[in-house]
């Protein structure tokens, strides 16, 4: 056999493989790719929609306490921090464009800046966790505030609960993330072949959906 059709062997055996033996069709497998990600996003939601709850019910009941607590937060920063999600979400929808153009460059560059935009996130949040505990804003024995002490630390404790879960759903997404960045240079990911790029994107969108919920709620109440 020659190079010539051995490549082209290769190529229809990747063909093959683009779906998995129990599908019918590639798209018989992207729809149940999908799907599989809005089940997983639905428990998600359900699982934050727990802890707003939560949230709503204490600021229904210390809002003087929570409002007082909110003006420790650093509006600044959460403001950078959420035009930083904003502008990741735009780099990953283009990268998951390129994925869909069969454009390996172009994925791979995008990536990299949704990454880079991920971790600058992270960063400005490691100084506001460095700031709060320099402050004995942590709750715990060693916890000070110039107020209703006891339901301010309520107020933190969700503070670091959200905003740490939130942070950790961004460092899975950055690690898969890395790991598209790979896979992608190889050329995985083109026209006939993108889901793993768009379930990621999917997996992205919502947890900046999720901040631009957290951001309001934590920073902006009682400011004027």
């Amino acid at each position: 056999m020659s190079a010539g059709h051995a490549h082209a062997a290769a190529r229809g055996h990747s063909a093959e493989r683009a779906y998995a033996h129990q599908f019918d069709s590639a798209e018989h497998q992207h729809g149940a790719a999908q799907l599989g990600m809005w089940v997983f996003i639905a428990q998600e939601i359900l699982f934050f929609g727990g802890l707003f709850v939560a949230y709503t019910v204490y600021r229904f009941m210390y809002p003087a306490a929570f409002a007082q607590s909110s003006h420790h937060l650093d509006v600044v920063l959460g403001s950078f921090n959420t035009a930083v999600l904003i502008a990741s979400s735009l780099t990953m929808a283009l990268a998951v464009h390129g994925a869909q153009l069969g454009k390996r460059w172009a994925q791979v560059i995008f990536l990299l800046a949704t990454i880079f935009l991920g971790c600058v996130f992270l960063g400005v949040k490691t100084i506001e966790y460095g700031h709060k505990f320099h402050e004995h804003l942590i709750p715990g024995p060693n916890f000070l505030f110039d107020g209703d002490a006891r339901h301010a630390q309520i107020f933190f404790s969700l503070y670091f609960v959200m905003t740490g879960l939130h942070a950790l759903h961004m460092v899975i997404g950055i690690a898969v993330l890395g790991v598209l960045v790979w896979r992608a240079a190889r050329g995985a990911y083109g026209s006939a072949y993108y889901s793993p790029v768009e379930l990621t994107g999917l997996y992205w969108h919502f947890v900046d959906i999720v901040w631009i919920f957290l951001f309001p709620l934590l920073y902006l109440i009682g400011r004027h």
